[in-house]
C-alpha cells in the first residue's frame, strides 16, 4: 500500500469508530523508519487515535524515529522462549537479539506487545511455561498467543497446526499470570475454529484486531492460507463485532485501549503533580 492509501484507510477507520490503527509489515524493510514516521505523523493528525507498529526488528535509532513521530505501541512476538528453537526457525538470528529489541522499545516509552506460537515443532509444556514467564519478566502491555498454522510454501509445510484447546488453556493461564495485559483473540485461532473469537474472549482475551486492509491487498500478505481475516468486510466488520460482544454481555470500548498499567502510571504522575503543586501553594 502507498502512504496515501494507508492514510485514506486510517481516516475511514477512525470515522467508523476505531481508536487504534495497527500498521503491520512483518520483517519487510521496504518502508524506512523515516517513511513510517511520516505515515504515523499523518495518522496522528487525523484525530485522537493510537498507532501501533508491527514492523519487525530494527535498530534503537530507528525505533526512536518512529516514537518521536507519535507511535504509541509496538508488537514484536518473541515467538518461542527456547533459544535453540528460535535459532532453528530464524537462521542467523537469536532470541537475545529479539529481546534486546523489546527492551529498546520499552526504554523509548512504547507500550510493548510480544507473544508466542502454540504448536511449533519441538515445543513442550515446559517451553510454553517459559514463554509465559518471559512475558511476565518483560512486563508486556500486550501478549499475542495463537496457534501455529503451516504454509505449504515453507519448510514447515508438513508440520501439523497448533491445537485449539491447548491455545485456549494457555490463553487462560496467561490471563492469570498477566492480569492487566491486553490479550488479543488472534486471527489464527479464528482461522482454525469458526468460533475462535468467542472462545478466546471466554478464555481471557479482551482485544479484537479486525482486518481493514483493502481487499485487493489481503492475499499479498499471506502468512498462512485461508486466513479468517480474508473474509472480514473492508470496515473490519466492526458492527458485527459489537453485536457479538453484546451477545456475550460485553461492550465495545470507545477508548484508545491504552494498557491499564500505563493509565495507572499516568494517573499516578498527574496525582504526584497535584501534590507537588499543593505543597508549593502551601509554602
Amino acid at each position: 500500500m502507498t502512504p496515501d492509501e494507508i492514510i485514506a484507510v486510517s481516516k475511514t477507520a477512525i470515522q467508523n469508530g476505531y481508536r487504534t490503527i495497527v500498521l503491520q509489515s512483518g520483517e519487510d524493510p521496504y518502508f524506512s523508519a523515516s517513511d513510517i514516521a511520516r505515515i504515523v505523523d499523518r495518522i496522528k493528525d487525523l484525530g485522537d487515535v493510537a498507532v501501533t507498529l508491527s514492523v519487525g526488528e530494527r535498530s534503537h535509532s530507528e525505533y526512536a524515529t518512529m516514537k518521536a513521530a507519535g507511535a504509541d505501541r509496538f508488537l514484536l512476538k518473541h515467538e518461542t522462549a527456547d533459544p535453540d528453537l528460535f535459532r532453528k526457525l530464524h537462521p542467523g538470528k537469536s532470541l537475545d537479539e529479539r529481546i534486546e529489541c523489546l527492551e529498546s522499545l520499552k526504554d523509548l516509552g512504547f507500550q510493548i506487545g510480544s507473544g508466542f506460537i502454540i504448536g511449533l515443532p519441538g515445543q513442550s509444556a515446559s517451553t510454553i511455561a517459559r514463554d509465559i514467564a518471559l512475558l511476565k519478566e518483560l512486563d508486556v502491555d500486550m501478549a499475542g498467543i495463537g496457534p501455529f498454522i503451516p504454509h505449504p510454501d515453507t519448510p514447515l509445510a508438513s508440520h501439523p497446526a497448533g491445537d485449539v484447546m491447548l491455545t485456549l488453556k494457555t490463553l487462560a493461564l496467561a490471563r492469570l499470570i498477566l492480569p492487566h495485559a491486553h490479550l488479543p483473540a488472534t486471527t489464527a485461532l479464528s482461522t482454525l475454529h469458526r468460533d475462535g473469537r468467542m472462545l478466546a474472549l471466554s478464555s481471557g482475551a479482551n482485544v479484537i484486531m479486525p482486518n481493514i486492509t483493502p481487499a485487493r491487498y489481503r492475499e499479498l500478505y499471506e502468512i498462512y492460507p485461508d486466513s479468517a481475516s480474508l473474509s472480514d468486510p473492508e470496515d473490519g466488520g466492526i458492527r458485527e463485532v459489537a453485536e457479538m460482544l453484546e451477545s456475550m454481555g460485553r461492550r465495545l470500548s470507545k477508548t484508545r485501549g491504552d494498557s491499564f498499567r500505563r493509565r495507572r502510571q499516568s494517573e499516578h504522575s498527574r496525582a504526584q503533580g497535584l501534590l507537588d503543586m499543593h505543597g508549593r501553594l502551601r509554602r
